[in-house]
């Protein structure tokens, strides 16, 4: 029963804490990514508007100009 090796535990004790530290400094980085996401999707819709608002004005001056 007591098989344990403390060297071998004390390895397997120092992997699992850097295997956390990287858990969490992880978890750090993709909630900025998140928000950075969320940040971007406002200005993609934005720029399509734009781009849609833009498109229809140059429809309509077309349409005018050639008579239709």
């Amino acid at each position: 029963m007591s098989d344990i090796d403390p060297f071998e535990y004390g390895k397997l004790t120092a992997q699992v804490q850097s295997l956390q530290d990287k858990v969490d400094s992880m978890e750090i980085d993709i909630k900025l990514l998140l928000e950075l996401a969320n940040k971007s999707k406002g200005g993609i819709f934005m720029g399509m508007a734009i781009a849609s608002a833009i498109g229809g004005f140059v429809t309509f001056l077309t349409s005018h100009w050639l008579g239709k």
